[in-house]
């Protein structure tokens, strides 16, 4: 079987909101790679066995004191190191090179020439000039610049404001780029990364989707052996990947519970069964438990509180068909990459954006069950791939997020049967549409919002006041920060008469065009 770990590139993170882009252009070019915190324990970095590092851009400036340095290891393991913007400044700063706080910043598009030619950026370009030099479409975000390089170090691109945007060492096969590859807006981006992990580190391309599948089939195989796997199934994209992945790999060794809540999507709950179950079929058990859910939110209008309900509810419907179940040793869960990473940046106190996980840190310790995370090294986009693979319908696998809670956290105010009823029907107007024009790939997450107001409406000869419907939809790359998509007005025109005509009892629709930030992207 194919080693998928034995080439491996290693990012140490400054905290840029880029790093984890790095790391999953870094996995596109077919390489495995991993994120550690800058100050990481130098023996663990030793130990990883990278066959190059990448230095992440980050918030900090190298020219205050006490700011974030790469560990002192790095330069001493003898392969590859590529800095990003700040890991251009720290790797020129730690190498007897000078950085300042520049006079001119740069923030969004530059063009960049290269010179000197390099291994690094050699043929690499978006086009050239009269005199023949290569010109290179990037994006900045910097204000701090090289003033004088490092021993045996070259420039290797420039920008009309910034005289060195780009070193090499070409003997230690040390790089440094003021720019960022890894966004969109660098154009010859994939070009850069792949010439540095293939071609400089030597990398091959093993990380490819059928190898992971294979490779993930095998360690749940040597870790479960003969015994049984539980599976709480919600439908969402991680959880059912990794339900048709453990059904490839143990069979009927797998069942899973499906707690309908009565808070899903609309016919979501049919096209889970349908999709795992009678397609793929994979063992689910489904819990119809709409009655208990909303017999516990009555009345209830805190969002937290309808979160804390919801959560608690869903683990004692789970805990209690699980108790039906025999000989169960392993609970499998749809833990991501991104998860284990700010988890474990949240328990260090590391991160400079905190986020706690229920998939990570194990679990409650009366169930006694062993973990099984067949996804805990893969970003969600590479999940989808898996999933694609798999065979799983692409309506699934590309699914827009959906939170746990479900239309819980989406009516605000007190949740009932008939404001849940109202709301999925309006959300799955507003997604059909969206489909329709070609616009639900291009947004990253859109949904409608049930609000605890009324307003006055006009149907036929009559006036009657009925509860408003608000559109939700953004365009983000990590979620951190989003933009409220741009949708065209005859879009919006037609969801919004759509939803008033057809959805019983709605007399006015709303699009949100909040942010993220000031705004969430839940209303709640």
């Amino acid at each position: 079987m194919t080693d998928l770990h034995s080439d491996r590139i290693l990012i140490l993170d400054f905290g840029s909101q880029y790093t984890q882009l790095i790391a999953r252009r870094v996995r596109e070019l077919g390489v495995y790679c991993e994120i550690l915190p800058w100050d990481a324990d130098p023996a663990k970095v030793g130990a990883f066995g990278a066959k190059g590092v990448i230095l992440s851009g980050g918030p900090e400036s190298v020219t205050e004191a006490g700011s974030p340095r790469a560990p002192e290891i790095v330069w001493s393991l003898g392969v590859p190191v590529l800095g990003i913007c700040y890991g251009l400044q720290t790797m020129t700063a730690q190498l007897g090179g000078t950085v300042e706080v520049g006079t001119t910043r740069e923030f969004g598009y530059a063009e960049i020439r290269a010179r000197g030619h390099s291994a690094l950026l050699r043929d690499i370009q978006d086009r050239a000039n009269a005199e023949g030099h290569g010109l290179l479409d990037v994006w900045m975000s910097h204000g701090d610049r090289v003033t004088q390089l490092p021993p045996g170090f070259k420039v290797i691109a420039s920008t009309a404001d910034v005289p060195i945007a780009g070193i090499a060492d070409e003997e230690r096969r040390y790089y440094g780029l003021q720019f960022h590859p890894e966004v969109t807006h660098t154009t010859q981006g994939r070009a850069v990364y792949s010439r540095f992990v293939h071609d400089i580190c030597g990398c091959g391309q093993a990380w490819t989707a059928a190898n992971v599948i294979e490779d993930a089939v095998e360690r749940v195989r040597a870790q479960v052996g003969e015994r049984k796997v539980l599976l709480g199934l919600s439908g969402g994209v991680d959880s059912s990947v990794v339900a048709a992945l453990l059904h490839r790999a143990i069979g009927d060794q797998l069942t899973c519970v499906f707690v309908d809540h009565g808070l899903l999507r609309l016919h979501e709950g049919d096209q889970v069964m349908q999709a795992l179950g009678e397609n793929l079929g994979v063992r689910i058990v489904r819990v119809n438990a709409a009655p208990r859910f909303l017999g516990a939110l009555a009345g209830v209008d805190d969002p937290e509180a309808k979160r804390k309900i919801i959560g608690k509810l869903f683990i004692e419907v789970f805990e209690a068909e699980a108790q039906k179940l025999e000989d169960v040793a392993f609970l499998a869960q749809g833990t991501i990459y991104p998860d284990v990473i700010e988890s474990a940046g949240a328990a260090t106190g590391k991160a400079h954006v905190i986020k706690s996980h229920h998939n990570v840190g194990g679990l409650p310790t009366h169930m006694k069950l062993k973990l099984v995370e067949p996804l805990r090294e893969l970003f969600k986009d590479e999940v989808r791939r898996i999933g694609t693979e798999l065979g799983l319908p692409k309506t699934l696998v590309h699914r827009h997020p959906f939170p746990g809670p479900g239309l819980g956290v989406r009516i605000l105010g007190a949740v009932t049967q008939q404001a849940a009823d109202t709301l999925r029907h309006a959300d799955a107007i507003f997604i059909e549409e969206l489909r329709r024009a070609g616009w639900y790939e291009k947004t990253s997450q859109a949904f409608a919002v049930f609000l605890p107001v009324k307003s006055v409406g006009v149907t036929g000869d009559g006036r009657r006041y009925a509860p408003v419907i608000a559109l939700r939809a953004v365009e983000t790359v990590d979620f951190m920060t989003a933009r409220w998509a741009h949708l065209p007005y005859e879009l919006l025109d037609v969801c919004s008469r759509r939803i008033v005509n057809e959805v019983s009892g709605v007399s006015r629709v709303v699009y949100d065009i909040s942010g993220k930030p000031p705004a969430t992207i839940e209303w709640e």
